[in-house]
């Protein structure tokens, strides 16, 4: 598993109340609803980070 590590995001009110509501739709936190959404967004445009242990 790799490390996480903290980082302090500034956020318009009414995208964060978006996000929070998608996540809670979704049965997510607003965090791992972040992360989840900068994930897809780096795998559609093929940036996404390469595992280190591939089988």
């Amino acid at each position: 598993m790799s490390k996480k590590k903290a980082f302090a995001l500034r956020i318009n009110e009414d995208m964060l109340k978006a996000v929070e509501k998608w996540a809670a739709d979704e049965f997510r936190s607003t965090n791992g609803q972040i992360e989840w959404m900068l994930m897809q967004y780096l795998k559609e445009h093929k940036r996404h980070p390469k595992s280190k242990n591939k089988e």
